[in-house]
């Protein structure tokens, strides 16, 4: 069964970045739609090499997200400095994370001079040459609002710009009203059409799902770990029940956006050195609702299900439905199994990393209290050093890509004296 599909996990991603920065994203998806019309006006790539096109330039700046959190928000400002760092760091992000690796050259051309760009050997140089373009008729619209002439790009036709890809853009604005539609908004439902073309592989898809892991580290570093110890708390939970292939799938997703909510809450409170106040977990818990907006219609409704109820306890005192235990099923109760261990064994910035005995004296203790369902927590007591084990291998392939990433990322920016 198909628990999430291709198009809808580019949508994840473009949500999960929009969380973090919707100034940035949006901007993303006006040029992703702008690079669009003039690519299918040229009728050279077929529809599904287009919606590939798409999810590139959306995410064209990327890196932007871990190089330039001070002035994203600003995106002139952002406009005029040197593009090096984000553009090499979200580069390096597609090559090593991404499933379309032969594209992140275009994340590393895409705000290079056209007349440099020309002596590039690279088959999307014209992918890279059009979000240039795209780019700056975007921000330079939004800044100057009615005043603004797109023609006043002419001056860098052949030199900053393509000539033939400026005259494309005015060309096609004249025939589709681009930036009209950019203004009033009409442009999404175009973007949404050309997702329906996305069409990855299981493989691919797993790809993509980890690259939504990073995506979410943007925000908080700590995010990473903590997603990667719960999906792999649940994978050995789920494999000592011998539950069915289709109900472990569904926790691993279920596991790997749980928390995507989180991205919505105030990182002053999540980061706070002391434990919160009552109206801040207040705040906190409204993550739920936040993750139940952004999967809708977009993952499985099993799936969603399972997400949703990871704070939910089998005594009724949980949240956000107050579900007990009769109305829990197998699968939420290891979700919430896992990620409570998650919680518990990974430092915070109020407290250290719980023990191995005091991890399993609190499950207990949860068990007793009828929170958690018995089968979950007694498989992962009675195998405790082996899923610790298996976590923490697991967890340091995965970081060790992340590491792997800013450590290159550190070599290439000493290099260019960034």
């Amino acid at each position: 069964m198909e628990y999430i599909k291709s198009k809808d996990i580019y949508l994840l991603m473009r949500d999960i970045l929009k969380l973090i920065n919707p100034t940035l994203m949006e901007h993303g998806s006006r040029v992703a739609y702008i690079v669009y019309k003039m690519l299918q006006e040229e009728n050279r790539y077929e529809e599904f090499e287009l919606a590939d096109i798409v999810m590139v330039a959306t995410m064209h700046d990327i890196g932007a997200y871990k190089t330039e959190k001070t002035r994203i928000n600003d995106m002139l400002q952002y406009e005029t400095r040197d593009s090096m760092a984000h553009s090499i760091y979200g580069y390096l992000f597609f090559k090593y994370l991404s499933p379309v690796p032969d594209m992140a050259k275009v994340l590393m051309y895409h705000c290079r001079d056209f007349e440099k760009l020309q002596t590039v050997d690279y088959a999307y140089k014209d992918v890279a040459a059009y979000i240039n373009i795209a780019e700056k008729i975007d921000i330079y619209s939004n800044t100057m609002g009615a005043q603004f002439d797109p023609r006043m790009f002419q001056k860098q036709a052949g030199t900053k710009l393509s000539a033939a890809g400026l005259e494309r853009f005015y060309q096609c604005d004249a025939k589709y009203g681009i930036l009209d539609k950019l203004k009033d908004g009409s442009y999404k439902e175009e973007l949404r059409e050309i997702t329906e073309y996305m069409i990855f592989s299981n493989e691919d898809k797993k790809t993509f799902m980890d690259m939504l892991i990073y995506c979410m580290g943007f925000a908080r570093e700590s995010t990473v770990l903590d997603t990667v110890t719960t999906i792999c708390i649940c994978g050995e939970i789920s494999a000592r029940l011998f539950l069915p292939d289709s109900e472990r799938e569904m926790i691993y997703y279920a596991a790997l956006l749980r928390d995507l909510g989180m991205l919505g809450i105030s990182q002053d409170i999540l980061q706070a050195p002391r434990r919160l106040k009552p109206e801040e977990i207040k705040h906190v818990r409204t993550h739920v609702r936040i993750t139940q907006e952004k999967l809708e219609d977009k993952v499985d409704a099993e799936v969603a299900a399972i997400a949703l109820a990871h704070h939910e306890r089998g005594d009724g005192n949980g949240y956000p439905k107050r579900l007990t235990d009769q109305q829990i099923s197998l699968p939420q109760s290891v979700l919430q199994v896992g990620d409570s261990v998650s919680a518990l064994i990974n430092k915070r910035s109020y407290r250290e990393a719980a023990s191995k005995q005091q991890v399993l004296l609190l499950l207990n203790e949860e068990v007793s209290r009828k929170r958690f369902k018995r089968q979950p927590v007694m498989v992962l007591a009675d195998s405790y050093d082996e899923v610790m084990a298996h976590v923490k291998k697991e967890t340091a392939r995965i970081l060790k890509m992340y590491q792997t990433l800013n450590m290159q990322y550190q070599q290439v920016s000493t290099k260019y004296k960034i």
